[in-house]
């Protein structure tokens, strides 16, 4: 490390015109990425004094006036005379393009961006930029306007020992003609980035404009670890230990942490150079995932994970679910373009080669349990792979083979130029139908789908390719499949439409139990997308127009989206009312038939096509079940649930109220393997994962709740209700409590004037329940209004004759 730093140390290899002439050459742009990049050429200069070791404390101010400050405590720029310009070396650095302390190689060891380009573009691009700089017990301050100083170098007497830099600067409204607004996010994502890979520097982030005033300050001992740890907050690790690897060749330092997660299958590698994000990766990344496959090919064959004939895993099937960060310091980096995205050395390939495949290879010798975890995985990615490659294969054919490519649905458009050709994927025949009548045979195509199509992000590749809905797309857009099939050029329309229904339209559904409901289209969608109701287990009122007969289909999902085409209500003379798009139809009675029409199609005097009765379940409820009525309707405050399960959930929560010190063991909760599994299907749909769940629930290990999902342990009876209330469970879930020996305190009953201790009764306020301990009470349960305790009545009420006509007069009569 050098420590000297002066004047001697600033080396001039050209001048400052050509900047402000080209400023993209230097920035990148004159939009937004270019005006962030003014601040991190300015901070980059203060990371290099925290990389020399003189720098522990940056702060980054947007004033209010918009301009933006960088003040550090390194060193200081140098103020005393250079010996080529005769000028300060400040001056120097500011105004003269190529000098700062990197090209000779007396200033730095190691440096981010190249200093001197740096700072003396932000001159030329600023409007104004002023200098502060704390040396030699002095305070040295100068002003430039567009690149010229306008002030001489300014020493005042400074009483503090203080040394560092302050920059602020105004960029240009000249060059950055789109606007010089900062962007808070954008900043401060890139100063979290500088502080994770410069562990132990203070980044301080201050917003003082007005309307959005907030600090910030990023600091990580532990690094690119932590780096590690925050891209993965929201995934379950495969292995807790992240894997640190640290070394230094050649002057040239790696750093190496790497986390494989259970739930991701693709890889999320970051490589950096000297600080810098390298977007386009470099040697150092090819030199990572060549060390990557090579070392865990030897290691599955050292296992025996993989036999003597078995082919190698590729370097993606290894890779998958990995979170990685690579960070290299080079002391000659080379770069390729000026915006130094993508590394050229090629000395570092085989450094970070050797020196990643000597640790890594260590670490996992004496951590078999991680090494299998990761090979597992990689060998699932690899068998997927073979799967996916082998229906692409048939894909592939099945097209070769047709005579006619395009599927048999869709109606295609005569148009061959793709620039004025549209498609529209609409939901079923009905809205295809109409939608084809009412198209431009020119330019717009159909294609009617099968409700809604898989989720491929949440799919393998196998099962994609063999989806007849998603082969109809891939066929009719024109594209191929992904990899190197794929090709733009082929899409065969540049305008995708996909058509929808109105969200406040009302539908009935059937619940597979046989309890039928009156919905709004999109509160139920809305819920189903929430999670508190599974498409799957609901059928949807249809109308077949060959037989005319009314029924119940499967609902496979659901979807939602918006949409920008007119509605239209329609309206019958009984002042009944349907709400439909002008990409969906009616079934409308016209000339002896039953026949579509568009909703913008339909005239004053047509007859539209409604059941005279329901299609009645299989298994017709025969009672109402008062108790979860008036809980859904959230009427529970003036009414109380009396019987001996209620007694039994008193019971319950004492023992979930009882420390183990006390009751000698905690109860556990013991469910079924189908319970566990509708409870992780709703902590799915609600798009939890296991670490957010043992965070609400308060127990540490992520992998805890996984195990309880598994069967393999039972959470005790506190934990189980606090699982079920974080999952925004209110399923119907049956399960059996090992309880805890606590003596008489559990068959008291506060009911009796002899009660000692009001907590476990068999007459408790319905309000007081949860859904799941709603779910466990039996029929023999008593309800009993508040003010009037003589009037108990039963849980369920009997589908009657005069009830049914007393409930039919109230709903026409209101």
């Amino acid at each position: 490390m050098t420590s000297s730093y002066s004047a001697d140390q600033i080396q001039v290899l050209e001048g400052l015109e050509p900047v402000r002439k080209r400023p993209g050459m230097y920035i990148g742009s004159t939009g937004s990425r270019g005006l962030h990049h003014l601040v991190y050429e300015v901070v980059d200069n203060s990371i290099d004094e925290a990389l020399a070791g003189y720098c522990t404390h940056i702060e980054v101010d947007i004033n209010a006036d918009g301009s933006v400050s960088v003040t550090d405590d390194g060193r200081g720029i140098p103020t005393d005379t250079h010996p080529t310009t005769g000028k300060s070396a400040l001056e120097t650095v500011m105004t003269v393009l190529h000098a700062g302390g990197k090209f000779g190689g007396g200033g730095y060891k190691v440096s981010g961006g190249l200093h001197g380009v740096g700072i003396s573009v932000v001159n030329a691009l600023s409007e104004w930029v002023e200098v502060k700089v704390w040396r030699e017990n002095r305070v040295h301050t100068q002003r430039y306007e567009r690149g010229i100083p306008v002030t001489e170098l300014i020493p005042k007497p400074y009483k503090e020992a203080r040394t560092g830099t302050s920059v602020s600067f105004m960029p240009d409204t000249q060059i950055f003609t789109t606007g010089i607004d900062f962007d808070y996010t954008t900043l401060s994502g890139r100063l979290r980035e500088l502080a994770y890979l410069n562990a132990g520097v203070r980044i301080t982030f201050t917003d003082n404009r007005p309307e959005q005033t907030r600090v910030e300050t990023y600091h990580y001992e532990g690094g690119i670890q932590e780096y590690v740890a925050y891209m993965n907050r929201e995934k379950e690790p495969l292995h807790q230990e992240i894997i640190y690897i640290q070394g230094e060749r050649n002057s040239i330092q790696i750093e190496v942490a790497l986390q494989w997660c259970v739930d991701t299958y693709s890889d999320n590698l970051l490589g950096f150079a000297n600080n810098i994000r390298t977007i386009d990766g470099g040697t150092h990344l090819e030199g990572l995932k060549t060390v990557l496959t090579r070392t865990m090919n030897a290691i599955a064959r050292k296992r025996n994970k993989l036999k003597e004939n078995d082919a190698n895993l590729g370097g993606e099937n290894v890779r998958e679910g990995l979170t990685g960060v690579i960070s290299v310091k080079v002391p000659d980096p080379e770069f390729e373009g000026q915006t130094k995205t993508k590394l050229g050395n090629t000395e570092v390939r085989g450094i970070v080669d050797s020196l990643v495949g000597e640790v890594l290879t260590e670490y996992l010798e004496f951590r078999p349990q991680v090494a299998d975890a990761i090979l597992d995985k990689a060998i699932q990615a690899f068998k997927a792979a073979e799967a996916a490659r082998r229906a692409r294969e048939l894909v592939r054919r099945k097209s070769v083979l047709e005579s006619s490519p395009l599927p048999g649905k869709l109606a295609d458009c005569s148009s061959r130029d793709p620039s004025e050709s549209e498609i529209f994927i609409v939901e079923g025949d009905s809205a295809g139908g109409s939608a084809k009548q009412g198209r431009d045979r020119q330019f717009q195509a159909i294609l009617p789908l099968r409700g809604k199509i898989l989720n491929i992000e949440k799919t393998d590749d196998a099962k994609i390719y063999k989806n007849t809905e998603i082969q109809s797309l891939i066929t009719a857009l024109g594209l191929g499949i992904k990899g190197e099939d794929f090709d733009s050029t082929q899409l065969r329309y540049h305008r995708i439409v996909i058509m929808s229904v109105a969200g406040d339209e009302p539908t009935l559904v059937m619940h597979n139990s046989g309890h039928t409901e009156f919905v709004s289209i999109g509160k139920f969608i809305d819920d189903c997308v929430a999670g508190r109701r599974a498409a799957d287990e609901y059928q949807v009122i249809t109308f077949d127009p060959v037989t005319h007969a009314t029924r119940f289909r499967p609902l496979k999902a659901v979807i939602r989206h918006g949409h920008q085409e007119p509605m239209y209500q329609l309206t019958t003379r009984y002042n009944r009312s349907v709400k439909v798009t002008s990409s969906h139809s009616v079934f409308v009675y016209e000339k002896g038939q039953v026949i579509l029409k568009k909703g913008n199609e339909v005239q004053p005097g047509d007859l539209l096509v409604a059941s005279r009765r329901l299609p009645r379940p299989q298994a017709s409820l025969t009672r109402i079940d008062l108790l979860e009525t008036f809980y859904r309707a959230e009427l529970t405050k003036a009414l109380n649930v009396k019987g001996e399960e209620v007694g039994r959930i008193a019971r319950q929560r004492l023992l979930a109220k009882v420390t183990p010190a006390k009751s000698g063991s905690a109860p556990r909760v013991e469910l079924d393997l189908e319970g566990w599994q509708r409870l992780m299907q709703l902590r799915q749909a609600a798009g939890l994962s296991h670490q957010q769940v043992a965070a609400a629930v308060g127990v540490k290990q992520p992998a805890t709740i996984a195990h309880w999902e598994r069967g393999i342990n039972r959470p005790n009876l506190s934990h189980f209700l606090d699982y079920v209330e974080a999952i925004g469970g209110n399923e119907h879930i049956i399960y059996k409590t090992l309880p805890a020996q606590i003596g008489g305190r559990l068959t008291q009953d506060d009911t009796s004037q002899n009660a000692i201790e009001p907590e476990v009764s068999c007459d408790l306020p319905l309000d007081s329940f949860t859904a799941v301990e709603l779910s466990q009470l039996g029929d023999d349960v008593q309800i009993i209004p508040q003010t009037h305790s003589e009037q108990a009545f039963g849980r369920y009420l009997s589908i009657s004759q005069e009830l049914m006509w007393f409930l039919g007069w109230y709903v026409a009569r209101g």
